[in-house]
């Protein structure tokens, strides 16, 4: 359960969603939850969940970017695979270089996903805001 809007907190630094409207599920389809990091706010919604085997988000970040975010694990020799993307869409000509820049340095990101979530598994990390 680490890629739930609140099971992402055992892992991710600073991450600490808020629920305008908390449900019963927060992994349920149309479940709003907001974000923020570096001062800005984003939004995101959750647009489908296979519970254990994918999550996929849309987010939206005002006057920056929008678009969808999916998660998902497979079984492999190792415990887990996870598969991370992001199809995110420029919402201004100014946040096309913030854009570029994250899709340049996104191995370098999933790499401390990776690593993120290895210590969190094994009992190293600890949740700072």
């Amino acid at each position: 359960m680490m890629f739930t809007p609140s099971g992402e907190r055992t892992w991710t630094h600073g991450w600490d969603p808020k629920f305008p409207s908390p449900g019963a599920d927060e992994t349920g389809p149309g479940t709003v939850f907001v974000t923020s990091h570096d001062g800005r706010e984003s939004m995101w919604v959750v647009a489908r969940c296979e519970l254990g085997r994918s999550i996929e988000y849309m987010t939206a970040t005002p006057g920056e970017r929008c678009g969808l975010v999916t998660v998902t694990c497979e079984p492999s020799a190792n415990g887990a695979k996870a598969t991370v993307s992001y199809d995110l869409t420029s919402l201004s000509r100014e946040a096309d270089v913030e854009l570029d820049r994250f899709a340049a340095s996104y191995p370098s990101f999933l790499g401390h996903w990776e690593r993120a979530i290895g210590e969190a598994i094994r009992g190293e990390h600890r949740r700072q805001t």
